[in-house]
């Protein structure tokens, strides 16, 4: 059994750091005179008290480094208790939410998923609507920082390709993992505020465009309204928010190298053509789609065509109008975009564009294998050949990815949800996108409906999408504990 106690120091570091940011919308609530500062401060004072526990609990018997398995148990650890500490701010709040639902909201909000089981978000205090974007804003960040320095190193469903990217190229993009990660941090903050003061100007107001900004830029998607960015029926707003879900879907480390004098990353590298290429047709098919179908004026058939398939692509899950209304291809299309999800090293999850393209690279190999049996074949990624390891490692996500999706769709069927909320319902979570399909938790729904097992069993399907499976996964087998 190894060490757990370095592992549970730095969690009470988290949970302290938690606490400290409940304070901000219990300013925020206290300044506009809502009584909702005192459920603010009443859980930064529990969660506090817990993490500095922990802290002097363990402090004596922390390493200054960590091995393979405390780095995957950590990880999990990390979301989870910051989900079982976010929530008590909606626990203890006059929504009247129970712990279920409270705790779904904390793991969709640190998740960036989206999903939502309040209702009535026009006439919250201003203090929980912060919160819920200040949940999804930290991670965001926190997931490219991991995604970027953690997940490479424990080589998580072909994660491995991005090691030297992160750390080893020949430029010595930054020499340690701290300040790697501050940087990233900084060009966060940065395209977060300039997303902001974007949409303050397009019209929303300051606290609106703030709370936009954070849930945008992390592709999370909670919004301050309950009609989301289609309350504002702006088209100067839903273009911004486009954009800005693109900017939080491109790899951090490509704006990192662009500071730094070297764009070529942003400009060349195949996995952002892909993406684009492929958010730029799904959006010009959906526009075309209304226009024929559903006779929408071009121009206004455009703008939903590419906020509404970006955002689902994105796992951003904001709407602008109920795209289940338009149709079966367009359900289809969006069931599919669902899975696809940004480029590595972003804030957005689902399977990604990198692993779509070693798949396809894999697939036209083996295909070329069959055509010409002697002949040799070899995948190819950004014009470099695909290692036999990462390729692996890739083809075993995407059959894993399947299996809990088919699974997660079964259970809550078995739950007594129907086919169409089932099966996006799990595709949703595990892809962390937000809204799904149908009546109950389309865009114009919410998921308070469900049952608890069900809303159980989506928070479980978030964690595992969020940390792309096998990190989740890994602790249930026997052999992670042992020696």
């Amino acid at each position: 059994m190894f060490a757990l106690s370095p592992v549970f120091y730095i969690v009470g570091i988290m949970l302290t750091i938690l606490a400290a940011a409940m304070a901000v919308p219990a300013l925020v609530d206290l300044i506009a005179g809502y009584a909702d500062w005192q459920i603010f401060g009443a859980s930064a004072l529990v969660t506090l008290f817990c993490g500095v526990s922990i802290m002097l609990t363990t402090q004596g018997k922390r390493t200054t480094a960590l091995n393979l398995r405390q780095a995957f148990l950590l990880t999990t650890l990390i979301w989870t208790v910051v989900a079982v500490f976010g929530a008590l701010p909606f626990a203890f709040s006059d929504l009247k939410l129970s712990y279920t639902d409270a705790f779904f909201e904390a793991m969709s909000g640190v998740t960036t998923t989206g999903s939502t089981v309040i209702v009535g978000l026009d006439h919250a205090p201003p203090g929980l609507l912060l919160w819920r974007a200040l949940l999804q804003w930290l991670g965001g960040i926190g997931i490219v920082v991991m995604a970027m320095g953690l997940l490479p190193m424990l080589s998580v469903g072909g994660m491995q390709l991005f090691k030297t990217e992160a750390f080893d190229t020949p430029e010595k993009v930054l020499p340690r993992a701290a300040r790697f990660a501050g940087w990233l941090s900084v060009i966060y903050v940065g395209i977060t505020l300039l997303c902001a003061l974007a949409l303050y100007f397009a019209g929303m107001s300051g606290f609106d465009a703030v709370a936009h900004a954070m849930t945008t830029i992390a592709t999370g998607g909670y919004s301050t309204k309950d009609a989301s960015v289609g309350h504002f029926d702006n088209p100067t707003i839903d273009w911004i928010v486009t954009i800005g879900m693109l900017l939080g879907s491109l790899p951090f480390i490509a704006y990192l190298k662009m500071l730094r004098g070297d764009s070529r990353m942003l400009l060349h590298d195949s996995q952002i053509r892909w993406f684009l290429w492929i958010a730029v047709l799904a959006s010009m098919a959906a526009a075309i789609w209304q226009v024929f179908t559903l006779n929408e004026h071009p121009l206004d058939a455009l703008r939903h065509g590419f906020f509404n398939c970006v955002s689902v692509m994105t796992g951003t899950g904001f709407a602008t109008t109920d795209f289940g209304q338009w149709g079966g291809f367009a359900m289809a299309q969006m069931l599919v975009l669902m899975f696809i999800g940004g480029c590595a090293g972003s804030t957005t999850c689902g399977i990604k564009i990198f692993r779509v393209q070693i798949a396809y690279a894999t697939a036209r190999a083996q295909m070329g294998r069959l055509l010409r049996p002697h002949g040799v074949f070899i995948p190819y990624y950004n014009k470099k050949p695909v290692p036999e390891e990462v390729s692996n490692a890739v083809m075993g996500f995407l059959v894993v990815y399947m299996l809990c999706f088919l699974v997660l769709a079964m259970v809550l069927g078995a739950l007594g949800l129907d086919f169409v909320t089932a099966v996006s319902g799990a595709a949703t979570a595990i892809s962390n996108v937000g809204p799904g399909l149908g009546d109950i938790i389309g865009p114009a729904g919410n998921f308070a409906p469900l049952p608890d097992a069900a809303k159980w069993a989506l928070s479980l399907a978030m964690l595992m999408g969020r940390l792309e499976l096998f990190t989740v996964l890994i602790l249930l087998a026997p052999s992670f504990w042992r020696g």
